[in-house]
C-alpha cells in the first residue's frame, strides 16, 4: 500500500466511519483507534454525558487530545463527525491521509434517526443533519486527501473502495 498512516476517517454522524474503520484496519493488519471511544475510555463517561455536563466545548478539547494522540500511531482513525470543526485538530490533520466518507442525507437519517447516543441529533435528526452539513462540509473538503461516497450498501464496499484508491496513489 502506498499511503502512509494513519489514515483517517471523517464524515458526518452516521456516514459509517467507525464501522469503515474497523473493516479498513483489519484490511490493512493495523489497529483501528476511534477517538469517540477513546475519550469514553480516558474519562468513564458516554459522549452523551460529557455534553450534559460540561458543554461541547469542554468535549472539544478532550477530542483534541485524543486526535493528537492517535496521529501518534500507526492505525486506521475514526474521528468524531464534529472534530474537523475544532482548528487545531485540522491543523493536526495537514500532511496525512484523510478520506472524507460523504453519505447522502436519506442515508445518515436512515443509520442515525433511530439512535439516541448522539446528544447532537436527539431533537430534530433530519434539521439537525443538515444545519450540521452546511457547516461541517467545507471543513471535511479541506482536510480530505480523498472523498469516498457511502450509501446504503455495505460498508465493506465503502472500505474496498479506499483501498483501491489508496493503492493507486
Amino acid at each position: 500500500m502506498s499511503a502512509d498512516l494513519p489514515i483517517v476517517l471523517v464524515g458526518l454522524p452516521g456516514a459509517g466511519k467507525s464501522k469503515v474503520g474497523r473493516l479498513l484496519a483489519r484490511d490493512l493488519d493495523v489497529p483501528h483507534i476511534d477517538t469517540d471511544a477513546m475519550i469514553v475510555e480516558r474519562t468513564g463517561r458516554s459522549i452523551a454525558e460529557i455534553f450534559a455536563s460540561e458543554g461541547e466545548a469542554i468535549f472539544r478539547l478532550l477530542e483534541a487530545r485524543a486526535v493528537a494522540d492517535a496521529l501518534e500511531r500507526e492505525a486506521v482513525i475514526s474521528l468524531g463527525g464534529g472534530a474537523v470543526v475544532t482548528e487545531a485538530v485540522r491543523d493536526r490533520l495537514a500532511g496525512h491521509t484523510v478520506v472524507y466518507i460523504d453519505a447522502t442525507h436519506d442515508e445518515l437519517l436512515r443509520r442515525t434517526g433511530s439512535r439516541r447516543h448522539r446528544p447532537l441529533l436527539v431533537q430534530d435528526p433530519s434539521a439537525v443533519l443538515c444545519r450540521l452539513r452546511e457547516e461541517r462540509e467545507p471543513y471535511y473538503r479541506a482536510v480530505a486527501t480523498l472523498v469516498v461516497p457511502s450509501g446504503p450498501g455495505p460498508a465493506s464496499d465503502v472500505a474496498a473502495t479506499i483501498l483501491k484508491h489508496l493503492e493507486l496513489s
